[in-house]
């Protein structure tokens, strides 16, 4: 037994002179904005968006601004990233004709509002802005929100994965090669640590299938560019729904609508063919989102057919209600599409 006021040595970490942190043991934190801000300019910077296609030539130029803060915590070997951040990508696009000869030049920036640890699993809001607003510039915008936002929403991706594999800190991380215990110990927890990180994201997963999806078509005795103008303007929402309504028509915009029990924003605008928007019910529980994807089809010149596809809608609401799924249904198919036929006189 050792004397009081000696120990073990065994069971003590030890301040070491050298200022190392024995193991990781101690809580340390590492600010990760700069590395960030690096990281963030070699994945976005010249990322070629279309070279060609269409006659368009677009490209993201630099990292016009990154903000806020990240940074990585590590206790007992464990990585726990924590980050909020906005950033803006600066981008560039070109029109030609058929003989290659330039019709039109445009500058824009790409701008994400909010990444942060808390949404990790989910793929942030974005916003393309173009400094022109003549047709060839708002087409060439469309193009760039079309095919660029899968790319960048990709490399977004990758820095969100690094963070949680420790980010700069992990190339910090000493590792030593022996054969002694406490190594092969040591060895085990980082796997074990490896495992905890892998299950978290497998349940997070596994939480969305409490979400449900609505499939719906719906058929109208109209131009698709009518029924498309009708779902985007905010007079008319309120003529057949007898509510107020504020409806943006500007990708990344944002709408309320049935005096703002819900609300959400604009992902994605064709004109008289798709419109895709982040919605979200007042009464659903904070940080529920759900997307609704309507696919206008003309098969006839007056005939209309929509494909409505309503994901990651919850099950029950904040007030417990596991009606959600039910109610969005009714609602989508009485208040909206069967006001639309009886105001408008659309009926097939």
């Amino acid at each position: 037994m050792a004397k009081y006021g000696e120990g073990d040595k065994r069971w003590i970490v030890e301040e070491r002179p050298d200022g190392t942190n024995v193991h990781n043991w101690h809580w340390s934190e590492t600010n990760c904005l700069e590395w960030s801000r690096t990281f963030f300019t070699n994945l976005l910077s010249n990322l070629v968006i279309l070279n060609g296609e269409g006659n368009l030539f677009i490209k993201t130029t630099t990292l016009r601004s990154l903000d806020g803060e990240a940074y990585i915590n590590i206790r007992k070997g464990k990585i726990i990233p924590g980050y909020e951040i906005n950033l803006t990508v600066s981008w560039e696009g070109e029109a030609k004709d058929s003989d290659g000869n330039s019709l039109h030049k445009v500058i824009g920036s790409v701008e994400i509002p909010y990444i942060s640890d808390e949404n990790a699993d989910e793929d942030p809001d974005l916003r393309v802005i173009v400094e022109d607003d003549g047709p060839i510039g708002k087409r060439i915008k469309d193009a760039m929100f079309s095919k660029g936002k899968g790319l960048i929403l990709e490399k977004i991706r990758v820095w969100v994965q690094s963070m949680a594999r420790g980010g700069p800190v992990k190339e910090e991380l000493p590792v030593k090669q022996s054969n002694t215990p406490a190594t092969a110990t040591v060895a085990a927890a980082a796997v074990k640590n490896d495992s905890v990180v892998e299950k978290k994201e497998k349940k997070e997963k596994e939480s969305k299938k409490g979400r449900k999806r609505i499939v719906m078509t719906e058929k109208f005795n109209c131009r698709a560019k009518d029924l498309f103008e009708i779902l985007m303007d905010e007079n008319r929402w309120k003529g057949f729904t007898q509510s107020n309504a504020r409806i943006s028509k500007e990708v990344g915009g944002e709408f309320s609508i049935f005096d703002g029990s819900v609300t959400g924003s604009n992902l994605e605008l064709q004109e008289g063919k798709l419109i895709v928007q982040r919605w979200r019910f007042g009464s659903w529980n904070d940080g529920d989102q759900s997307q609704v994807r309507l696919v206008f089809e003309e098969p006839e010149p007056g005939v209309t057919v929509v494909k409505l596809t309503h994901t990651d809608v919850p099950e029950e609401d904040r007030y417990g209600n596991a009606t959600v799924v039910e109610n969005t249904e009714r609602g989508w198919r009485e208040l909206i599409f069967q006001r639309i036929r009886a105001v408008f006189g659309f009926g097939i």
